[in-house]
């Protein structure tokens, strides 16, 4: 979803945008959009190192985003292998092939507010990065690796650590926000996985794609910096789903399994930094937010 939007967006900007994925999924936001017609997608597996290697050495890649990763938090807790191969050394491969060529003007790397483990109220980046089951971990990991190759090599690496991302094209529907549009479009009931009282920030994914443009922009300045982005949208996930309803003017039909494991039970983003030094803040407001995901849904569903 994220690097779908980002590709819309650089393309919105005149860039030649290369897209590395190991597959392109039918009816997702990037085949909605037709980003294939604009952008080079290069099927590649970030855990190949020599081809990841030598996707950025022959279409000469001046930026790298590197939002490559298992994604899913249960996903990781039932096979934590393949997350931290994916998430560690995925990201290991993208800063080694660049420091290697060293060619590249910037790398912009996804963490998480994961990458903070626990202890993630209103947290600044200068909190220690703790995280303790194994998403949560690959998370730390990728943030400490990236910097280490600032600090080590000098390669001009930023870090970006969001909220909980939502909007158009996520398809995975165990989450929150792409399970209630479905359960609201297809007039189904919503299993929440969790006791429905932990709360996180919520981020819409168009403002999530500006943030690493302005990251991009100010490389030169930041390098070797991480940044958290977020809003003030912060909702336990009853609150969030009864919010979702009370925009859409729907009633969404829940039930409470509380069958999730390792759930952080608060966390929140302070994201003066990014305000501050890259002049970066959320321009969507939640309404709007959810009225275009809704939107984008109702066509996936029934378009």
């Amino acid at each position: 979803m994220v690097g779908s939007h980002l590709t819309e967006k650089l393309l919105e900007l005149g860039a030649n945008v290369f897209v590395l994925d190991v597959v392109v999924l039918p009816k997702s936001y990037f085949e909605t959009q037709k980003l294939a017609e604009k952008a080079k997608v290069l099927l590649v597996d970030l855990r190949d190192f020599a081809k990841v290697k030598q996707a950025i050495e022959e279409n000469k890649i001046d930026y790298i985003f590197h939002l490559g990763a298992q994604v899913l938090v249960t996903a990781a807790y039932d096979d934590p292998l393949e997350t931290l191969n994916a998430n560690i050394m995925g990201t290991a491969h993208v800063l080694e092939a660049a420091r290697q060529l060293g060619t590249v003007t910037g790398i912009l790397v996804a963490s998480s507010d994961k990458a903070y483990g626990k202890d993630c109220v209103d947290v600044k980046e200068t909190q220690l990065l703790n995280g303790d089951h194994p998403y949560d971990v690959s998370k730390t990991c990728t943030d400490l690796i990236a910097t280490s190759y600032f600090k080590t090599y000098g390669l001009p690496v930023a870090v970006a650590r969001f909220g909980n991302i939502f909007g158009p094209g996520d398809l995975y529907f165990s989450r929150i926000v792409p399970g209630t549009m479905q359960a609201l479009i297809n007039n189904s009931e919503l299993e929440i996985r969790s006791n429905g009282k932990f709360r996180r920030d919520y981020l819409y994914v168009k403002d999530v794609a500006e943030g690493y443009v302005k990251m991009a922009e100010n490389i030169a300045n930041i390098r070797g910096e991480a940044f958290n982005f977020s809003t003030n949208w912060n909702f336990s996930v009853i609150g969030l789903v009864e919010k979702i309803g009370n925009i859409l003017n729907q009633k969404v039909n829940y039930k409470i399994v509380d069958s999730q494991k390792n759930e952080i039970p608060e966390q929140s983003l302070n994201w003066d930094k990014a305000k501050k030094v890259l002049g970066w803040e959320p321009h969507y407001t939640l309404e709007a937010s959810i009225g275009q995901t809704h939107n984008w849904y109702k066509n996936y569903f029934h378009g």
